[in-house]
């Protein structure tokens, strides 16, 4: 019997797409295993921990996530927990191995837009070339990061297998009552635009903020910002303040991924202007709850998408508005777009997403 450890040293550690990935996919893959099959590896001094399933067994381990000594301890960790295999879900796996590797890269926005990268996390970062060359398997979310992987990181492409990611189970359509009861407890307005995401440079929000000062002149409808503030996000605040859109742009700051659901179903449409996504989740999570979408028409995210919402080159201010102002002033195509991005959302599945990986590790521990 197989026994896999699975690193979520993160998901109690910060909120964002490795930490929800990580949980989602053990939740899917803990209905497809027997109980001494996953091992949860948790940091013992990295917050509560979430509502795991009651078939995975779980691991407090003093190695911390990013710390300097996790290459030294981590494997001996491994070892006298008798790990056959390591999934390490946040890139970065021991090198001095005690077990099978296999890694997720959710996207490598560090090496497209090193700038764009606090010093502290550029030198952990670094290691991703090194990692990909020791795993023995590597999971891309898309296609799109995957193509990133051989070309920037000389992958050998028979290692690198894409398994998507899904929308949270939560994320659907819900009925008005409930909408209208979620407005008024979270203060939201009656119609708005939304961006869910870290408030960093990656997601170009500078250039969304521009787009909606002309937005807002034309449908007086604010602009709500899920996310926690990022490297450099001063810049955000400095754009808003310089366009005057200090009550027209509500920043409600981090959010529970449990109520993130409650911002997508009380929202008109989603904007993510982002330079680079390796997948997009929210993207998709929006899209689940039959939300129309208004993306950049880079990396993964014409692939999650596809005909499903309007795309717009990334720094093009007037697309922007253009396509946010369409779908605010017209509740045919909000509609028909909706049912498009439902659709679209529903061919993505954290079964399916545990299947393939679970096929993946049998295929790495077959191997000789």
């Amino acid at each position: 019997m197989m026994r896999i450890a699975i690193d979520a040293r993160l998901v109690s550690y910060v909120q964002g797409g490795t930490s929800r990935y990580t949980l989602r996919l053990v939740q899917a893959m803990a209905g497809l295993v027997d109980r001494e099959t996953l091992l949860v590896l948790e940091g013992k001094h990295t917050g509560e921990s979430p509502a795991w399933p009651e078939n995975v067994r779980r691991a407090q381990i003093l190695t911390p996530p990013h710390h300097r000594m996790e290459q030294i301890t981590l494997p001996i960790e491994l070892l006298l927990l008798g790990a056959d295999l390591l999934h390490s879900t946040d890139f970065i796996p021991p090198f001095r191995r005690t077990c099978r590797s296999v890694i997720t890269i959710h996207d490598l926005a560090f090496l497209r837009f090193p700038q764009l990268l606090t010093p502290e996390s550029s030198r952990y970062y670094r290691q991703v070339g090194r990692a990909v060359q020791s795993a023995d398997a590597v999971i891309a979310v898309s296609e799109a990061t995957r193509r990133d992987v051989l070309d920037l990181l000389k992958a050998d492409p028979a290692k690198v297998t894409v398994v998507y990611e899904a929308a949270s189970p939560e994320c659907v359509p819900l009925p008005t009552d409930e909408v209208e009861a979620s407005r008024a407890r979270l203060g939201l307005p009656e119609r708005f635009a939304l961006f869910v995401g870290t408030i960093e440079p990656r997601k170009n929000l500078p250039v969304l903020l521009r787009a909606y000062a002309q937005v807002w002149e034309e449908h007086r409808l604010p602009l709500v910002v899920v996310g926690r503030k990022g490297w450099l996000y001063e810049e955000v605040f400095r754009t808003r303040d310089s366009l005057g859109l200090k009550d027209e742009v509500q920043f409600v700051g981090s959010v529970g991924g449990d109520q993130l659901v409650h911002y997508y179903n009380c929202a008109d449409c989603l904007v993510l202007p982002s330079l680079y996504e390796g997948f997009g989740l929210p993207v998709l999570e929006a899209m689940a709850c039959g939300k129309p979408v208004v993306v950049s028409n880079v990396s993964s995210l014409p692939e999650i998408v596809s005909d499903a919402g309007l795309l717009v080159e990334p720094e093009d201010i007037e697309g922007f508005a253009a396509a946010i102002g369409r779908l605010l002033g017209n509740p045919e195509l909000r509609d028909e777009l909706g049912k498009k991005a439902l659709a679209r959302s529903a061919q993505f599945s954290w079964e399916r997403a545990a299947r393939e990986t679970l096929d993946l590790y049998h295929r790495v521990l077959a191997k000789r």
